[in-house]
């Protein structure tokens, strides 16, 4: 038994470093092949407003493919697990590609990423029987498979909308990573927690480049390649509970984002800007009430800041969720 238990947190460590490893090396050549391409986003929130290489992402969605099959080596009576968790975030990547490269239609990209799903329900890798606190396991046998579309589309375009400065989406979902691996840990469910761990180790290694100043984009292939990972984590690993308190911010953002805008809309389509940078390098919030309210938005509300500094309170915010998320999962019985 302790054989087994020291062997599966050396193939959490494994993992973590494979992942790491990977999309760190790969990417600062895919941000330099982006660059020669012509492949680059606008800074925004920068005065000199410089050029960045977009669809780095693609070293996270690399390392997550590599490090998913190292798992499945590791662990072959997990394989349909990892295999559905692969090809979700795959289908949700290919996605993300087809929308850096020629923009979807608002509408049809959510639809899209719910089709990330069909994996886990062709490959039956759900549990319909989530556990809350308190209560224990429920029985939803029927509702349960209508859910996970949703339960991967929402955090898919959830990070996806909250990804406006400078390492906000490595910084807030490295943070949901290691909060839904030790979630899974708690719930003794270490071989499933594999994977989170894998996605933190991407994560990690590409915040070094996307942090501010950021030398490469995610892009919305690693934006909806992680949100989808970080869906189909929660329905994998039986974390639904866990998953959404943490993700908390990010529903927050995109529940006021929808909400004031009165519908779907590509970040491009939005002509009122939510904040604008000031001559001195701060961002504040801008005073026109037809701009959508975003989450950005509330915390410079009071003064302006720096966009590190907004940063910094996002992902506090965050570690905050995330930080009730663990203690949810512990209050669940087992």
């Amino acid at each position: 038994m302790l054989f087994l238990e020291l062997l599966e947190y050396a193939a959490l460590l494994a993992t973590f470093l494979i992942g790491f490893t990977v999309t760190y090396l790969l990417t600062p050549i895919i941000a330099s092949r982006m660059a020669r391409s012509g492949i680059v986003g606008i800074d925004v929130h920068k005065l000199d407003k410089p050029k960045v290489p977009e669809m780095g992402g693609l070293s996270i969605l690399v390392g997550l493919i590599v490090s998913t099959i190292v798992s499945m080596v590791i662990f072959p009576e997990q394989v349909m697990k990892f295999l559905a968790f692969l090809l979700t975030v795959l289908i949700a990547g290919f996605v993300g590609v087809r929308d850096d490269i020629k923009p979807l239609n608002p509408k049809l990209k959510p639809l899209l990423t719910a089709a990330a799903s069909i994996p886990i329900l062709l490959l039956g890798v759900f549990y319909p029987r989530p556990s809350l606190p308190f209560i224990g396991k429920t029985r939803l046998t029927m509702v349960y498979p209508l859910v996970i579309p949703f339960a991967v589309a929402v955090p898919a375009n959830a990070v996806n909308m909250m990804n406006p400065f400078n390492g906000v989406m490595t910084g807030t979902c490295s943070i949901i990573s290691l909060a839904l691996a030790i979630s899974m840990i708690v719930a003794g469910r270490t071989g499933e927690a594999i994977l989170s761990v894998a996605l933190l180790g991407c994560l990690l290694a590409f915040h070094r480049f996307n942090k501010y100043p950021a030398r490469v984009f995610s892009g919305d292939t690693g934006d909806l390649s992680v949100g989808a990972a970080l869906g189909a984590l929660a329905i994998i690993g039986q974390v639904e509970v866990a998953a959404l308190v943490a993700m908390i911010p990010h529903i927050i953002n995109a529940f006021y984002l929808l909400s004031t805008l009165g519908g779907l809309y590509e970040r491009r389509q939005i002509s009122n800007r939510p904040t604008r940078v000031l001559s001195d390098g701060r961002i504040e919030a801008t005073g026109d009430r037809r701009a959508p309210v975003t989450l950005a938005r509330m915390i410079l509300a009071q003064s302006p800041l720096r966009e590190p500094e907004v940063v910094s309170i996002m992902i506090a915010l965050t570690a905050v969720a995330s930080a009730f998320a663990v203690f949810t999962q512990l209050l669940i019985p087992r």
